[in-house]
């Protein structure tokens, strides 16, 4: 039975997915960082033809990732209140 309480759409918060993906190449871009920082070796930077790939690439994932969480905080996802639903099924309880 469906009320009209002057119940509001909420924000999804932590479920949503831009959050999520913006974890896990947070998450990765960390672990380049650090690889690329602290565990390059000068046989790593000759096959790269001179260039330190993981940490440009860490620091390009932590970019990315800042980039996910602003976009989530300036435009969140907004849930419904309640669902409609077309009538074909009954409610729980009925």
């Amino acid at each position: 039975m469906a009320t009209e309480s002057g119940a509001r759409p909420h924000k999804a918060g932590a479920f949503d997915i831009r959050l999520i993906i913006a974890l896990l190449i947070g998450v990765y871009g960390v672990i380049l960082t650090v690889m690329g920082i602290g565990f390059t070796s000068d046989a790593d930077l000759e096959k790269a033809a001179g260039v330190n790939i993981n940490l440009w690439a860490g620091i390009g994932m932590l970019v990315v990732a800042a980039l996910f969480i602003i976009w989530a905080k300036v435009r969140p996802l907004l849930v419904p209140a309640e669902t409609e639903t077309d009538g074909t099924a009954p409610a729980a309880g009925e």
